[in-house]
Parts: C-alpha cells; structure tokens; sequence
C-alpha cells in the first residue's frame, strides 16, 4: 500500500507543471496588450498561458511605475550616522520586519498577496508566502480560464438580475433549476461575484469599504432635482461578450437622463472611471453634486480627489440601497436589453463601438415616457441657462 502511495505521489510530481520564471519583456508585453484592451482578460489568459489575475497585476505595476521613466526626484544626502546610531536602527528594523510579516496580510486579498511574490528575490518564495499569509501551492497554481458553460450561465444570471434584482445566490439558484440549469449555489455565488453584482435588498451596514476609502453621505433624499448639471450619477455594469466579459461605466445626467460619458474596460480598476468622469466634466462642465455607489473604484482617492479638486458635492448611495441610484440602474436596463442580449460581442472593439454607437441613439433619437416623449439630448441642452446653451 506504502510503495503504491509513493509511486502516486512520484507519478504526481512528474505531472506537474515546472516552475516558470518569466522574462521582463514578456512581464512588459502583457500588460500593454491588457492597457491597449482590445481582448478581455479571458482571451488574455488563454493567449499568453496565465491567470487573469496575474494579467491585472502586472497591468496595476506597470501604471503605477509609469512616472519612474521620466526620473525621479532627487535626493539629498544624508549624514554619516555613527555605530551605536546604526546598532538601534538595526534593533527598530528587526521590530518593523516582524511588522510587515503581520501588516502585510491586513487589508490586503489574496491575488494582491501573490502580487508581492517576487521569484527574482534572494529570499525564498516558500519564506516570501509565510510571510505573506499565503499557500506556497497557491503560488504555483495553473490557471484555467473562463468555461463557455460558465460564461452562458452568466449570461442568464445578468438577465435575471436585471429582471429580480433581489435574488442572491440562493435564488439564483432555484430560478437556473426551473431553466434546466443545474448548478449548485457556490458556484452561483462565485461566479456572482466575478461578474461584481449583489442581490438589492434593505440590510444592515455590514460591509466594510476598502481600506483608507472614505464613505460620503447620501445627499439626494428629498431633493428636487430641476435642471441640468444640477446632480450627476455614475455606475459600473457587466457586459457579456462571445468569449469573456468586459464592464461598462456610465456618467447620467440624474435630470436629463443625458449619458454624459463612457468607458469600457476589461478589468475594474479606478483608472477607467476617472477616464469618464474627466472626459464628461470637459465636455458638459461641473455638476453640483455627484452621486455614486460605495464601490472602490468611487471611493478611491483618484476619483474622489477630481470631485473635490473641482469643489463638487460628493453623494454616495447606502449599502444595498438601488433606488439611490435608480437613474443609472434604469439605464443599464435599456442598454442590456435594447442592444447588448441583442448582439454577440466576438471582440472588445467591437463592444465599445458597438456600445458608442446605441449610447449616442439613446442621447439623441430615443425618446424617454419620464421626459415627456423627449430624447435625453432635448431635455438637456433646452433646460441649459442661456449663456451656457451658447
């Protein structure tokens, strides 16, 4: 029994997939391909042989090392420090490597985690996961990408979110079962989760923001809204595709209805939706209040610091509370079934034409019963003050 365990375990390693230790300018090569976003992280994946994950980190680092190509800034010497000055800085950096053991795990995912792991590093990445919290098997786990069985049950889990915005995954679940779909509710729940939804319904604050993100009031509650540019609201939504997904983020013009601008992106990051929000603040001016959800992308300093560089009122919706934003929730309605179920995306150029050219129909020929029969563009620019319409 023994020698048969041993040849298993033997046969086992054998199977497994050798260590890779990735040249810079593959690491380099990725993420342009992911900044350039013409295919979604799942073709990503399969292309280059890597985890979603990995592709979204590398992307984040090479963003974030942009700066450093055009210098950094320069530095002062600092005095010699003698021996019994460097002896109690060696004792206060023993403290602060115990520190970083425990901080480093707080507040931090799992992917974000792997992230750190550096294999060109001369400590050892078996010490490098203890000290990140992490599983040394974690480190070399082999990616699979996005099933075609997986991305079709999506599918069906955006439409019937649309149309019970209320079901979580337990009901998720039994509706899939009544369409002959059999799966079980963690899967549901993952694969949620993946597509960055949740159920709407009135629940406790329960839910921690991400670390160092401010939570604002909701500023809308019996507030009449009158007129352009007086409140402008902003979300994210899921976007099937043939192969993969990408998300969608929209500015609305909460009076008009007016679609103000959009980005479409294949990770959710800040970066896109600050992208937005410059580009509608060019084109239509400050509004005096805006109003989001309390996911990271809008509560992270980069966006959050255009608002207030801008002096607008910042509003931000209560956990789980959709009618907060009822006007862009309204929106994503229109868009899901007037013309994303109605095509099959084969690639991301094509959603983000495709997507442009229904945004601009909805701005400026399809008329709206809550504006009267008017087109959003009717509404916005015959309300205008004078001297701003000119």
């Amino acid at each position: 029994m023994k020698a048969a365990r041993k040849a298993a375990r033997q046969e086992q390693r054998k199977s497994r997939r050798p260590r890779r230790n990735h040249s810079p300018a593959f690491k380099a090569k990725v993420p342009f391909a992911a900044i350039k976003g013409e295919k979604t992280l799942a073709e990503l994946a399969h292309y280059y042989d890597l985890h979603p994950n990995q592709i979204t980190t590398w992307r984040m680092q090479l963003l974030e090392g942009a700066a450093g190509v055009f210098g950094s800034e320069k530095v002062s010497d600092e005095p010699a420090v003698d021996v019994k000055t460097l002896h109690a800085k060696i004792g206060e950096l023993t403290l602060a490597n115990g520190f970083f053991g425990r901080r480093a795990r707080q507040g931090r995912s799992v992917v974000e985690r792997k992230a750190m792991i550096d294999r060109s590093h001369t400590l050892p990445v078996k010490r490098q996961a203890k000290e990140l919290g992490i599983s040394r098997g974690s480190v070399y786990y082999l990616p699979r990408p996005v099933s075609s069985e997986d991305l079709a049950i999506m599918c069906r889990i955006d439409a019937l979110h649309l149309a019970i915005p209320f079901a979580g995954s337990r009901m998720m679940r039994d509706f899939l079962r009544q369409e002959d779909i059999t799966i079980g509710r963690c899967h549901v729940a993952s694969l949620i989760k993946k597509m960055a939804i949740e159920a709407v319904y009135r629940r406790p604050s329960t839910s921690k923001p991400a670390p160092g993100h401010k939570i604002y009031p909701y500023l809308l509650r019996k507030l009449p809204i009158v007129k352009p540019n007086q409140v402008s609201a902003t979300d994210i939504s899921y976007i099937p595709m043939v192969s993969g997904f990408v998300y969608l983020v929209a500015i609305v013009d909460w009076f008009s209805r007016e679609v103000l601008s959009h980005r479409i992106s294949i990770a959710l990051e800040a970066d896109f939706c600050v992208e937005a929000l410059e580009e509608a603040l060019a084109r239509y001016g400050r509004p005096e209040i805006f109003n989001t959800d309390q996911g990271s992308q809008f509560t992270s300093q980069a966006f959050t610091g255009v608002l207030r560089r801008e002096g607008i009122a910042i509003s931000m919706d209560g956990r789980g509370a959709w009618r907060d934003n009822v006007v862009v929730e309204r929106l994503w309605r229109s868009v899901k079934y007037e013309e994303v179920y109605l095509h099959a995306y084969a690639c991301v150029s094509e959603a983000r034409s495709s997507i442009g050219r229904y945004l601009g129909f909805y701005n400026a020929r399809r008329p709206h019963s809550s504006l009267g029969g008017r087109t959003p563009d009717q509404t916005y620019f015959d309300n205008l003050p004078q001297a701003v319409a000119a």
